[in-house]
């Protein structure tokens, strides 16, 4: 007997404390869309819909428009039928109108990169009878407005002609304002809006050549095709390779029964935050706007009003309005409409508590009735993130595993940026004040728009309001400052995401985008002047502003000995100098993995001696060069030693091809001619001669140690001596010397052999002895495979990455940039293996070398020491691997002290 397979659903419905779906669907249903299901099913009240899973997204993106339209037909009207049951009404009908919103939700919070259309199932019927209906014909003409408008722009493509442009129906709007001398939305009048209905018609007619569409099915399969259009818009591509997110994930479409913020002054909508995204302090806070719809709070048009008395206070201080005023004019939801206010703050602690993390919620007002519109974990900034995690810890919220896995590892890195010196700002000139929307330190040229972020090194990109369109920019750009919108505006929100300093509602500035100028109290600043801003206070400054180095305190220093509590795999710096050094070990780092000698030698004191020992013709010759670079390392190392006390310090020796050192410009040329009193055509044979074709596959690493023997020797006696110094002083070190790129067993023994032999002469002549390592770095594919022949010799591996993923790849890091972006955009590759490793290729040789060494020695310490040490996927892979430790960039070391505890409490869940 053949058994039916079950079909599974393409479309999931929502509403009356019921769902289909719940929270721990995301990757099918969405974030907006799983959330949706479990606010419904918690008893919060939701406005009834449905939503078109993630899957469906892709299948319209392989199968077309037709095909996934067909898939979804019967169970998108089935789904319309249940919200039309639920609400009492009838979508397209002319008496009794059902509309609807439509929305997009990825998996993952992508805040305003994807499209909403708002009030779908408009038209010149059904806005008569949603009139009568609501014997309110000022709301129904403005939501048939507003929807025209929503729809305009995302299904019908209504965008400004240029940057300079507004958008067409914003233009319209304008002109009538002035026309009639008013300034906001809310003062049209009944016959203004209808005017403006027909003139948006109009300028569809105009632009796309075809009529506005009336039918409310058409309407409906319109908006939601643009929704999954917009999955693979301009601006969503860029936030998901921003972030990282994967293109096939495709997002899913919300369709829900519309609740009404604009029916007058007992209606509103507003967006709250259970805790300060930007400080992660823990208040309610959020905005609200009387007779609105969501989009108003988000697009920055209208500056909202608090929802707390608290923040509608502190809002106050900082707008400098008297108090008086701020109670007539900028009341608190809290004041205005107590009864509200309560029901929402009960929904937020609710919420909060059922998530068990800092929710971002919308919400809207009818009539009296609150609704909830959505919730998710909340964009914050590195520092509330930190804060809220380790606050929810003590509060007995969640527990220390928990605290850890809420922390996103990479936006620590925004607390390891400069900030403002607090000296200089005592000095600074405050030219404006606006909302401290997210902190942070920001100084840079002004810019005006988005396309031109990258005009200066540093700039601070200036707007009356931004946009969704404004993405690229606005994370090109050092902060951010626009004169409209408050906290929860889209430039708030996406700033708090990136980590970025943003400063909004700033309304004192005057912006002219067509002069390019900004004025402000009588002064008057172009395009290119300096300003600074201090996201933290709103403060607008004039000029720079001195920066000072940050330091691991507080909630931050908590977090990361809570890390080490869990951490099982060590993490190392890569560091050059005693001044990197102490720098990472105020950090945290517990060791260096990575000292890149040759760096040592590009001082002007040092190239010289260095250049000396190149150009010598004899053994002799080399060797009193080198005897002259000798203390000089000494040095060098006896700080990094001091820095790293009772660490292990890993020093590779020395590793580049010689044509670096040697000088290719004809002037500089002549003057060493003339410093070593030679010819100055014997220094270009020099130049010539030591030039290579493929100078990453030349004469460098260990081929120049075996090649000429003095130079491992120096470096050598400058290691030892360097440590036997510290000893004789009391400071204990661990030094390791890695010989660089073999690939055969052979290049390494006589190394290694050089080394231990130097190593026991200054023993036997100083009579004292410090226990040191001799280990090789894995950048060779052939290393990797021979790695059990090796260990038999080397005391441990450290895995180079940078030049294992070049060798693995065959693409130079030096000309990669020319065709990896081609192959990032089509699909080629997933990311950049140069920062992200290639855990199928490269990370297999990882998995070889390290396995096939502990095969021979089981003991053997395994680290990694190139730019993937710092990156959280990379730094997982190996702690899945078994390695000892991973070394990284001194600013990177918080973040893989983070990444090296989730991996561990991973591992174990």
């Amino acid at each position: 007997m053949e058994v039916l397979q079950e079909v599974k659903p393409r479309v999931y419905k929502f509403g009356d404390k019921k769902a289909d779906g719940n929270s721990t669907m995301k990757n099918l249903l969405g974030g907006k869309g799983a959330n949706l299901a479990e606010m419904s099913s918690i008893g919060i009240p939701v406005p009834p819909g449905f939503t078109i899973t993630t899957e469906v997204c892709t299948e319209y993106n392989s199968l077309g428009k037709e095909t996934a339209v067909n898939l979804i037909k019967r169970e998108v009207e089935e789904s319309i039928e249940n919200i039309e049951n639920l609400m009492g009404t009838k979508f397209g009908d002319k008496v009794n109108p059902l509309l609807v919103s439509v929305r997009s939700g990825a998996r993952v919070s992508m805040p305003g990169m994807m499209d909403t259309v708002l009030n779908l199932g408009m038209n010149d019927e059904v806005v008569l009878g949603l009139a009568k209906k609501t014997n309110n014909d000022q709301f129904a003409w403005d939501s048939y407005r507003r929807f025209i408008q929503m729809y305009g722009g995302v299904v019908l493509g209504m965008k400004p002609a240029s940057k300079e442009d507004i958008d067409p129906f914003e233009e319209i709007m304008e002109n009538l304002k002035e026309k009639r001398g008013i300034e906001l939305d809310t003062e049209f009048t009944i016959q203004d809006l209808k005017d403006l209905v027909f003139d948006f018609k109009d300028a569809v007619k105009k632009r796309t050549g075809h009529d506005f569409p009336t039918n409310p099915w058409d309407q409906l399969w319109g908006a939601i095709i643009a929704v999954f259009n917009s999955w693979n818009g301009d601006r969503a591509v860029y936030y998901r390779n921003m972030h990282g997110y994967p293109a096939d994930w495709g997002t899913a479409v919300n369709v829900q029964a519309m609740v009404y913020g604009n029916m007058g002054d007992n209606s509103g909508t507003g967006v709250c935050f259970t805790r300060d995204a930007g400080t992660g302090e823990n208040v309610f806070n959020g905005e609200y706007l009387i007779n609105a719809q969501g989009e108003d709070v988000v697009a920055g048009v209208r500056t909202p009003q608090q929802i707390t008395k608290l923040g509608s206070e502190r809002w106050a201080e900082l707008a400098k309005v008297e108090e008086e005023d701020r109670i007539e004019n900028y009341p608190s939801l809290e004041e205005l409409m107590p009864s509200i206010f309560n029901k929402l703050n009960t929904y937020q602690n609710k919420l909060e508590k059922h998530y068990r993390d800092m929710q971002d919620m919308e919400f809207t007002m009818q009539d009296g009735k609150l609704w909830i519109l959505q919730t998710r974990n909340g964009k914050r900034t590195g520092a509330a993130m930190v804060k809220i995690a380790m606050d929810l810890l003590k509060e007995g919220m969640i527990d220390e595993k928990e605290a850890l896995l809420l922390v996103e590892p990479n936006k620590l890195d925004e607390l390891l940026h400069p900030i403002f010196d607090s000296k200089a700002l005592k000095k600074a000139n405050v030219i404006a004040q606006g909302l401290p929307a997210s902190p942070g330190a920001a100084t840079g040229k002004i810019v005006f728009f988005a396309d031109e972020a990258n005009k200066y090194k540093s700039s601070i990109l200036v707007r009356i309001e931004t946009s969704p369109e404004d993405l690229e920019g606005m994370n090109i750009a050092k902060g951010i400052l626009t004169a409209r919108g408050g906290m929860t505006s889209h430039a708030a929100v996406v700033a708090r995401g990136m980590g970025k300093c943003c400063i909004s509602g700033a309304g004192a500035l005057k912006i002219n985008y067509k002069t390019r100028t900004l004025k402000v109290d009588g002064n008057e600043y172009h395009e290119g002047d300096w300003i600074s801003l201090n996201g933290s206070t709103g403060n607008i400054i004039e000029g720079k502003v001195a920066t000072m180095e940050p330091e691991l305190s507080g909630e931050f220093a908590e977090l990361m000995k809570l890390s080490d509590k869990y951490a099982v795999m060590k993490v190392r710096t890569n560091a050059d100098s005693p001044k990197d050094a102490k720098i990472a070990r105020s950090f945290g780092a517990q060791g260096i993995g990575l000292t890149r000698t040759e760096h040592m030698f590009f001082e002007l004191d040092r190239i010289k001696a260095m250049r000396e020992m190149i150009l010598a013709e004899t053994v002799k010759g080399r060797k009193q060069a080198l005897k002259d670079l000798l203390p000089m390392q000494r040095e060098d190392f006896e700080g990094i030693f001091e820095a790293m006390e009772g660490f292990a310090v890993t020093i590779r020796l020395l590793d580049p091809p010689l044509h670096e050192f040697v000088p290719h410009q004809l002037a500089t040329q002549k003057d060493l001619a003339e410093e070593m009193h030679i010819s100055l055509q014997a220094v270009k044979n020099k130049v010539a001669e030591l030039e290579e074709f493929n100078p990453m596959l030349g004469h460098r690493g260990c081929r120049l140690g075996n090649t000429y023997p003095e130079i491992t020797e120096m470096q050598t006696h400058a290691i030892i001596e360097a440590a036997l110094n510290l000893k004789a002083r009391g400071i204990v070190c661990k030094p390791e010397i890695m010989v660089p790129l073999i690939g055969t067993v052979k290049e390494f023994e006589f190394q290694e052999k050089i080394i231990r032999t130097t190593a026991a002469a200054i023993f036997e002549e100083r009579n004292d002895t410090v226990e040191y390592l001799v280990g090789t770095m894995i950048e060779i594919p052939r290393a990797a495979l021979m790695a059990d022949k090796i260990a038999e010799k080397a005391d441990f591996f450290s895995f180079g990455t940078n030049d294992l993923t070049q060798m693995t790849f065959g693409y130079s890091r030096d000309d990669a940039g020319k065709f990896l972006p081609t192959y990032l955009e089509k699909g080629i590759l997933k990311v950049d293996p140069f920062e992200v490793l290639d855990q199928e290729g490269v990370g297999q040789l990882i998995v070889i070398g390290t396995e096939r060494g502990r095969s021979t020695k089981p003991n053997l310490k395994v680290g990694i020491c190139g730019e993937h040490g710092g990156e959280p996927s990379s730094v997982e892979f190996c702690y899945g691997v078994g390695m000892d430790y991973v070394s990284c960039s001194p600013y990177r070391v918080p973040i893989a002290r983070l990444v090296s505890a989730q991996a561990t409490i991973k591992s174990i869940k």
